[in-house]
């Protein structure tokens, strides 16, 4: 059974930076793809960052050039650095991944399979 962590949630000010990891524990079922999803209070969960096995990386246009999704294999850890935070990217954060063989990086909860347990960020203006 695949099992996913997140970690390195907390309270920011508006502009400041927040990096989230997100831990592995069964890593050698290579996942196809993974990603940080968000949901905030009375909203959809949406997705916001994903990588492919190969490093290609694909985001929403609401944290592009912002946010940035990368991953350790060697320690079973995808991350996600966060800068410029802004209020509205108060949330709790998951992580997600699948083995599923998309033609495409998926930013849709239907594209993902295991999920993480979250973590709340909180951006304070």
């Amino acid at each position: 059974q695949v099992q996913l962590a997140e970690s390195g949630g907390g309270s920011v000010q508006a502009g400041g930076s927040l990096s989230l990891s997100c831990a592995a524990s069964l890593y050698t079922y290579n996942p196809t793809y993974m990603a940080w999803f968000r949901q905030a209070p009375g909203k959809e969960r949406e997705g916001i960052a994903a990588m492919a096995s190969n490093g290609l990386t694909r985001y929403a246009d609401s944290v592009k050039g912002r946010f940035t999704i990368s991953k350790d294999n060697a320690k079973n850890t995808l991350y996600l650095q966060m800068n410029g935070l802004k209020p509205e990217d108060t949330a709790v954060y998951y992580c997600a991944a699948t083995t599923t063989r998309w033609a495409y990086i998926g930013l849709a909860r239907n594209n993902y399979k295991y999920w993480g347990q979250g973590t709340q960020v909180t951006v304070s203006s």
